[in-house]
């Protein structure tokens, strides 16, 4: 296990991990490797496969080519940069690729193949850049395997193959809860341990004994995701209207928020389950608007964790300080990501929208459950609990845009994880289905479930609903 913490939870612009930050990856590391060519560049073709063409113009993943192809990183690029250069490609201005060489690009240069799947992925992009004779300078397929993950054809670049050393690896629920009953450090505890190896694994001038320093760093990057995450609700809370793309659905989480301001200015206990619904849809509807998220562990879910984590800091007394109970819920929860990433996928596009929402209710079941005092056996059942009410969910967004049902959809998941949680805590660890045996079902009902259902808006409500 040599995934990072910081693979599961990083920071991208809405509406999409796997349709949008994904292809932006790919495109810039497409430019990043024809540095030297760059300027020979005449033309481009942009080819999309699957789902990517199916639901990728509801999911900005054209713009997002656009984007990666100038350069820019879903990490640092902003909404507002986002949309001065959309305005520039509708005034039919040239691509800048590496953010310098002009290149045309216009409705011949993308080409949709939206019923070809290709046999890695079904989240497929080929970029071929060509000279100005015709000649194809340099081609590249990438696959956007969810949340933000590229694979390239070719090439073994995903995080999963980096050499890495860790104290404490793991890639079943059984190792981790081993390691973390062995060590007493629980779930986060070892997710901890690993994070600091990872850390020196990328840093090879630290120097030695600096181990409190890599804890202080990790603290610290997690704090940062924290603050991304409130920054996102506030963000969100701030905008009126209705979304866009079309679908004229209704911004609700501003108007909640004041009658929540209203009927509970003390933050009653009873309220709870209202805020936490109101934090996921706050989120949700800010990724739906191509703002700034953290995908936890994608865009479609990004909504699960920051709304379980709010009940965590505002309705729990642990005795902890907000800080910690942040660092400890992050990295219990990206411990049980890095199963569904090891043994199946985050992919709504690969397994349905089990495997983004019931992932991710699954990592908030679990961070919760550590944060609580759960035992290593409680936790892994409290993310057992979660992952087995999503089995079977679909992913057929209506019109290809993360609106209907995803925004309501995270909210449900994130009461799931908090009802997950306690029912966990109230037993003594012991259950009759493992973690590992949820995944490896999730992961086989993904394999069985039609592609209809698979993130290609062409079964479902996606079909049943009129768009208008």
């Amino acid at each position: 296990m040599t995934l990072s913490v910081f693979d599961l939870f990083s920071v991208g612009i809405g509406p999409s991990s796997s349709h949008t930050v994904g292809p932006m990856r790919a495109a810039a590391s497409f430019v990043a490797g024809i540095r030297s060519l760059v300027d020979d560049v005449a033309s481009l073709r942009v080819d999309l496969y699957g789902s990517l063409a199916a639901t990728g113009v509801g999911h900005g993943t054209p713009m997002a080519v656009l984007l990666g192809l100038e350069g820019y990183r879903p990490e640092t690029v902003t909404p507002e940069e986002v949309d001065a250069r959309r305005a520039a490609h509708e005034r039919g201005e040239p691509v800048l690729l590496g953010g310098t060489h002009p290149v045309p690009f216009g409705p011949e240069s993308l080409v949709m193949h939206p019923l070809t799947v290709l046999p890695r992925h079904t989240n497929a992009v080929r970029l071929t850049a060509f000279d100005a004779q015709g000649e194809a300078l340099a081609t590249e397929t990438y696959y956007s395997v969810g949340g933000g993950f590229v694979e390239r054809d070719g090439g073994d670049d995903a995080p999963e193959a980096s050499g890495a050393v860790v104290p404490y690896p793991f890639r079943t629920a059984s190792e981790l809860v081993g390691h973390a009953r062995s060590t007493g450090l629980g779930f986060g505890g070892v997710m901890l341990a690993n994070e600091v190896a990872l850390g020196g694994d990328r840093d090879s001038e630290r120097r030695p004994g600096a181990v409190g320093d890599a804890v202080d760093e990790v603290r610290a990057r997690l704090l940062a995701i924290r603050d991304v995450m409130d920054a996102c609700v506030q963000t969100s809370l701030a905008r009126t209207g209705v979304l866009p793309g079309g679908l004229g659905v209704r911004r609700r989480a501003p108007e909640w928020r004041e009658r929540l301001r209203r009927e509970d200015p003390e933050r009653a206990p009873e309220f709870w389950q209202e805020w936490v619904n109101l934090v996921a849809l706050a989120v949700n509807e800010e990724n739906a608007t191509g703002g700034r998220v953290v995908t936890a562990p994608t865009n479609g879910a990004a909504g699960i964790v920051p709304a379980v984590l709010h009940y965590a800091r505002r309705y729990l007394a642990v005795g902890l300080s907000d800080d910690e109970v942040c660092v400890r819920f992050l990295l219990a929860a990206a411990a049980v990501g890095v199963l569904y990433k090891e043994q199946a996928s985050i992919s709504g596009a690969e397994v349905g929208c089990q495997g983004e929402v019931g992932s991710a209710s699954s990592m908030a079941a679990a961070g919760l459950a550590e944060v609580m005092g759960g035992t290593p056996e409680q936790v892994e059942n409290a993310a057992e609990i979660a992952m087995e009410h999503n089995l079977g969910l679909t992913c057929d967004p209506i019109g290809g845009l993360v609106q209907i049902p995803c925004i309501e959809r995270n909210a449900i998941a994130a009461s799931k994880a908090i009802n997950a949680a306690k029912m966990a805590l109230w037993g003594d660890g012991s259950h009759h289905v493992s973690l590992d045996q949820v995944i490896a079902t999730m992961r086989e009902t993904g394999r069985d479930m039609s592609s209809k259902y698979k993130e290609t808006s062409l079964g479902g409500l996606a079909v049943n609903v009129v768009e208008c």
